[in-house]
């Protein structure tokens, strides 16, 4: 009987278990937001293909919030334009996010005056950005009270923010540069810089004159042939490791064989 009992418990259990995440699934897709279906939001503009997904994080001042197309806001996003809701914020956007911008889960954006992030820019999750810095001038008055201090911030285009760092009032990045995860950014970056620590200091540059200094510790990825389709690559991915390695005995072998033949000639 007590065996019975557990092998229903067991099967009801399974059976609610995928209601759930049925549920939770349908629930994530009628409540992602886009240019179609921008539910409660106003953005003062939202591109094609750009996709907020549900649950939303805290959202306010959307009028002065433009996002670009093709990005992917991911869930738990905050993104606030202004000190607190129902502000008049002016004619222009406070918070203008490029295209083709990812921003990951958990991550904040808070725009009390402008921040601009440029296009093709990846954040990790749990990014945070702010315009906005507590004062604590007066050593009488608790510092929540005290009047913050306001100042841009701009992210250039094709840079990778890691996970958990912090972009402070003031920051200035340049165009592809890396934030390390966990960095504390603030004041100026150069063009393809790499930073990190807090505060962040740039450990590694490119410029043309000497490439990457201190040099690269690991070869450049290899990019996809011309032509390989999605299906080609899927098939590779299904091999084992000895037909992989007969592969390539075959692909030397092909190689050496023009090289042999020269020889010869």
């Amino acid at each position: 009987m007590p065996k019975d009992k557990n092998t229903f418990s067991s099967w009801g259990r399974r059976l609610a278990q995928r209601a759930v995440h049925a549920g939770w699934t349908w629930a994530q897709r009628a409540g992602s937001v886009t240019a179609e279906h921008p539910g409660r939001l106003r953005f003062g503009s939202i591109g094609p293909a750009t996709r907020l997904a549900f649950p939303l994080g805290t959202v306010f001042g959307e009028p002065w919030i433009h996002l670009g197309s093709h990005c992917i806001v991911a869930e738990q996003v905050t993104l606030t334009a202004g000190l607190m809701p129902d502000l008049d914020l002016g004619p222009d956007p406070i918070l203008r996010i490029g295209d083709g911008v990812v921003l990951g889960r958990g991550s904040h954006v808070i725009a009390d005056t402008t921040v601009t992030i440029g296009s093709d820019c990846y954040f990790g999750p749990y990014v945070y950005v702010t315009s906005t810095n507590h004062s604590y001038d007066d050593p009488h008055e608790p510092i929540g009270r005290q009047w913050p201090r306001f100042e841009p911030v701009e992210i250039g285009p094709g840079c990778w923010i890691g996970t958990g760092a912090v972009i402070l009032p003031g920051a200035r990045i340049g165009r592809n540069v890396v934030v390390a995860a966990g960095a504390v950014v603030r004041g100026t970056v150069p063009d393809h810089a790499v930073v990190a620590g807090a505060p962040a200091r740039v450990v590694r540059r490119w410029t043309p004159a000497e490439g990457w200094q201190p040099p690269l510790r690991t070869p450049p990825p290899v990019p996809i042939p011309d032509g390989v389709t999605s299906d080609q690559l899927v098939a590779l991915s299904e091999l084992d490791e000895e037909t992989v390695e007969r592969l390539a005995r075959l692909d030397e072998d092909g190689a050496a064989e023009p090289a042999r033949l020269e020889r010869e000639g």
